[in-house]
């Protein structure tokens, strides 16, 4: 007979695989196979250590949900600084001697008080759609951008793949962030 605990571990294993799977790659990370593993040797043995082990691995799995952004040599949006487009609603060349690490990639500043602004509230400041082309996201998959090629609408950043492809998404910007709302971040495993 299988135990409840076991069980619960081993649903919550496979169930939080297909998430996690489905917003990054096809291949499983390193915090999945131990956790899965670990939830089938519970349940063969019925150790309850190895249960308990399982549901804590699967926890921590859990509540680090991957999130990806365009970045290049670990640096997000080509380097550009995030907070200049809409402190000088310009594009600045950040400075890896003002840099910030958030969601997995090296954000670059022009200045140390752009860095603290964007540390205090990222959520603020990062393009939408991790800083993929918005015009490609709306259209159901990624892109990498022209961090020339930017627009604020509506207190949000939105970057494009280049001038050309900037235009064609500003001539309807409401569908195209509706549908590329719709699409994020699920095109992420296209």
């Amino acid at each position: 007979m299988v135990n409840t605990k076991v069980a619960i571990a081993l649903v919550s294993a496979v169930l939080g695989a297909v998430v996690t799977v489905g917003c990054t790659t096809n291949s499983p990370t390193a915090s999945e196979t131990p956790a899965t593993e670990t939830a089938e040797t519970a349940e063969a043995t019925g150790t309850p250590e190895a249960s308990e082990t399982a549901e804590a691995t699967e926890a921590s799995s859990e509540s680090a949900e991957p999130y990806e952004v365009f970045a290049e040599d670990g640096i997000a949006i080509r380097g550009a600084d995030p907070v200049a487009y809409f402190t000088e609603a310009a594009y600045v060349q950040g400075s890896s001697d003002f840099t910030h690490e958030w969601m997995g990639a090296t954000w670059q500043f022009a200045s140390a008080e752009n860095r603290d602004l964007f540390a205090e509230n990222p959520e603020q400041y990062a393009p939408e759609y991790g800083g993929f082309c918005a015009w490609a996201v709306s259209q159901g998959y990624t892109a990498e951008i022209d961090p020339t090629a930017w627009k604020i609408v509506d207190g949000s950043l939105y970057l494009n793949f280049d001038a050309r492809i900037q235009e064609r998404w500003a001539q309807d910007i409401p569908g195209n962030i509706a549908k590329a709302d719709t699409n994020w971040p699920g095109v992420l495993s296209n």
